[in-house]
């Protein structure tokens, strides 16, 4: 089971540089925290999506953190030219030392293309053509593609990723009848809506992938669903806090489908708060109940990952930091409690680090370290255990060949030069 995040980037109360700031701050929370990657929302003249151009919030990204994969959840082919599309996704690829992610998803709003003079009677076909061509940009080294749209010929691929033979590839899926293709070509999914009904979905990928794959030795791909995450110090204080955020989420999200007279219907997520904390799309409490209520989608959806979404609406930074923390600090308790850890907690960086507690030698290794004389870096106290002296030069008579660890187990600080 992996976490996520998920994050269209939507505007909320702050400016826009604070709003990436605060973005770029959580990448860094996140990558301390073992999320597994952070997926963004491309998205055009409308608030839902500041991320206009993913590939710029993305770079800054993979400088800010060291293990966090990312990437565009989804990239909307019809907008660009699929030859800089392709040279994009090596670069952030090769930046990122190979931690980019890459999602296919043929519907878009038909209003954002439209500002861009597309028709959207023809970006369905636009999009699978550039699909297939930044497909074998990825793979060979040279494109000749002919299709109704684009025609290429010979033309080099100069670039190339990190990734063997292209970064994992993800598909967003809202009906069983979508799963076949996505399982035979090995290919990782997400999912909105009901646990209930997401589980009709990864039933049927398990069964059809392991028709296609089951022999082949591969691992069964990542099946994701989204959910809506707020914590608080009460389940009142935290529902109140969501049902603010949300409600601002959900004006954006909606924002050209109402100026367009066109309100979508059917959308998996109702617009009501309480009707979406009740269908487990948003998970709202304690600590405790979010856990257990995460448990609880997990088990119903049948899903190995989970997209959370901390930071939507008009939450501030402290209070997404907040949700995220507390999460965190929960599920290392469990997993403390189950393993028998013990967790420090570095004050300056706030990440939580999980350590084994130190096991003390035994009366007769003290007894027999306590007899030989102290090294160069150690000295006596009056209770007769000896202190590291961490930051102490060695002796300039006889310095060592090299730095050397701490030969005693009875050492009473346990620094970093002693372990």
């Amino acid at each position: 089971m992996k976490f996520g995040v998920f994050d269209h980037v939507d505007r909320g109360s702050s400016s826009l540089a604070e709003l990436y700031e605060s973005r770029l701050k959580l990448a860094e929370i996140y990558d301390r925290s073992g999320f597994y990657a952070y997926h963004v929302a491309e998205h055009h003249a409308t608030p839902l999506g500041m991320a206009c151009v993913p590939g710029v919030l993305l770079s800054a990204i993979a400088q800010r953190t060291k293990r966090l994969r990312f990437g565009p959840l989804v990239y909307i082919l019809t907008l660009s030219h699929p030859l800089r599309i392709l040279e994009e996704i090596c670069m952030l690829d090769q930046m990122s030392g190979g931690r980019l992610e890459l999602r296919r998803r043929a519907r878009v709003s038909p209003y954002e293309v439209g500002y861009f003079g597309v028709d959207p009677q023809t970006s369905s076909r636009i999009y699978t053509e550039a699909y297939q061509i930044i497909l074998q940009g990825l793979q060979s080294r040279e494109i000749n593609f002919e299709g109704e749209v684009f025609r290429l010929k010979n033309v080099p691929v100069a670039m190339e990723c990190l990734q063997k033979p292209h970064p994992p590839i993800w598909y967003g899926l809202s009906h069983p009848n979508a799963v076949p293709w996505a399982a035979q070509n090995n290919i990782n999914i997400v999912c909105n809506g009901p646990a209930a009904s997401v589980r009709a979905i990864t039933d049927r990928y398990r069964q059809e992938w392991q028709q296609a794959q089951g022999s082949s030795g591969a691992s069964l791909p990542m099946m994701g669903i989204g959910r809506h995450v707020v914590v608080g110090e009460t389940s009142k204080e935290a529902f109140e806090l969501g049902q603010r955020a949300f409600a601002v989420w959900y004006k954006s999200l909606m924002h050209l489908w109402r100026v367009h007279d066109n309100p979508l219907k059917n959308y998996p997520i109702p617009e009501d708060f309480a009707a979406a904390v009740d269908a487990g799309i948003a998970i709202v409490g304690t600590p405790e109940q979010v856990c257990d209520r995460l448990k609880r989608e997990i088990e119903i959806s049948g899903v190995n990952y989970v997209l959370t979404r901390f930071a939507f609406g008009d939450l501030s930074h402290e209070e997404s930091v907040d949700s995220l923390r507390a999460v965190h600090r929960q599920g290392d308790a469990r997993i403390r409690d189950r393993a028998g850890l013990r967790l420090k907690r570095p004050g300056s960086s706030g990440a939580a680090v999980l350590r084994r507690p130190r096991v003390r030698p035994p009366a007769s290794r003290r007894a027999e370290s306590a007899q030989k004389p102290p090294c160069r870096r150690c000295r006596p106290t009056g209770s007769g255990r000896r202190v590291c002296r961490r930051n102490a030069p060695f002796p300039s008579a006889a310095p060592p060949a090299e730095p050397r660890r701490h030969p005693r187990p009875d050492c009473g600080s346990w620094c970093s030069r002693c372990e």
